[in-house]
C-alpha cells in the first residue's frame, strides 16, 4: 500500500502552466483538515480538482502542496522533515472570474496565511539526470490536438492506485499509467516526460532534448524493473521503507534508462545548478477554519 501511495502522491506535483503572477490572488473561503490514508489494498485517489467555483486538494502532503504552489519539483524544496508526511484535505471557494490556472498562486496565499509560511530562494549544485536525444528513430508519437478546442474551465491533477496499477491524470488531457509491465503516457511534453521519469529515479531529471511538441508513448518493463521503479517512487515521496526493500535497489540499475532508450532518448548523469526554495518558517497545524 505504501508503494502504491508513493507512486500516486509523488506525481501530483506536476502542475501545469508556467510563470509567476505578480498580483496576489486568494480563495474566498477555505477549510483545512488533516488527512490520513486507510491501510487497505483498495484504490486510493489523491490530487487537486477545480470544478466551477469549488476547489478540492485531497490527501496531499505539505511538500506536495508547496511544490504545486510554487510550480517546482519536490527536490527543489528544503524544509522540516514533517512536510513529507503530514497530509491535508483542503476545500475552498474560488473567487468569481479567476482562472483555474491561478490555483498555485491561491495555494501560496493559503499556506502563507494559514500555516505562517515564509520562504527564500537560492541555488544549489546537485547531481541530476539529463534527458537527451538518443539513437534514432525517436519513438514519441505526436499527440492528436484539436486546435479548435475551447480553453479549459476546470483543472484536474489526480491519481488512482491499486494493486492492479497506477493511473495519473495530469490535467488538460495529459496522463500516464503504469500497470501490467507497460508504462504509457498521453499528451505530454518533453518537460513532463522528464518530470514523470524523475518520480521513479534517485535524482532530478532535467529536460535537455529541445523537443517542443506534445507526445504519446509507451515502453515495456520487466517485473524486476517494475519493482525497482515502485521502490524509487516510495523513496522520492519520503516513505520510510524497511532495509530489505531498500536492498532490492542494490545492483538493480535504473529502469528509466532502458525506458528512455526504447523511446529513442537517453539519460546522462551530470551536475547542474538548480534553483531551490528554502522554507524559513512554517507551522504544522493551520490556524482555525
Amino acid at each position: 500500500m505504501k508503494l502504491l501511495y508513493a507512486v500516486v502522491a509523488a506525481t501530483l506535483t506536476l502542475a501545469p502552466a508556467a510563470g509567476s503572477a505578480q498580483e496576489k490572488v486568494e480563495f474566498e473561503v477555505a477549510s483545512v483538515k488533516p488527512f490520513s490514508i486507510a491501510q487497505t489494498d483498495a484504490p486510493v485517489t489523491l490530487g487537486a480538482r477545480i470544478d466551477g467555483a469549488q476547489a478540492r486538494l485531497v490527501g496531499l502532503t505539505m511538500r506536495d502542496l508547496l511544490a504545486m504552489a510554487y510550480r517546482v519539483k519536490i527536490y527543489q524544496l528544503t524544509g522540516p522533515e514533517w512536510i513529507t508526511s503530514e497530509r491535508y484535505d483542503i476545500n475552498a471557494k474560488m473567487p468569481a472570474g479567476v482562472s483555474p490556472e491561478k490555483l498555485p498562486e491561491m495555494t501560496q496565499s493559503l499556506l502563507s496565511e494559514r500555516f505562517g509560511l515564509k520562504i527564500h530562494r537560492d541555488k544549489k549544485d546537485m547531481p541530476v539526470y539529463a534527458l537527451l536525444m538518443g539513437k534514432p528513430p525517436l519513438r514519441l508519437k505526436d499527440s492528436v490536438i484539436d486546435p479548435d478546442a475551447p480553453p479549459p474551465t476546470s483543472f484536474t491533477s489526480s491519481g488512482t492506485g491499486s494493486a492492479q496499477g497506477v493511473a495519473i491524470d495530469l490535467g488538460n488531457g495529459s496522463s500516464f499509467s503504469f500497470a501490467g509491465g507497460k508504462f504509457e503516457a498521453k499528451k505530454v511534453t518533453a518537460v513532463q516526460i522528464a518530470g514523470v521519469f524523475e518520480r521513479f529515479s534517485d535524482r532530478p531529471v532535467m529536460d535537455l532534448t529541445e523537443l517542443k511538441g506534445t507526445y504519446d508513448f509507451q515502453f515495456n518493463l520487466s517485473p524486476e524493473e517494475t519493482q525497482t521503479l515502485m521502490i524509487h517512487a516510495a523513496v522520492a515521496a519520503g516513505v520510510q521503507l524497511p532495509p530489505q526493500a531498500l536492498r532490492l535497489l542494490e545492483g538493480g540499475g535504473n529502469p528509466i534508462e532502458s525506458g528512455a532508450e526504447q523511446l529513442g532518448l537517453k539519460i546522462d548523469s551530470r551536475r547542474m545548478p538548480v534553483e531551490i526554495i528554502v522554507i524559513d518558517q512554517i507551522q504544522k497545524t493551520p490556524t482555525d477554519n
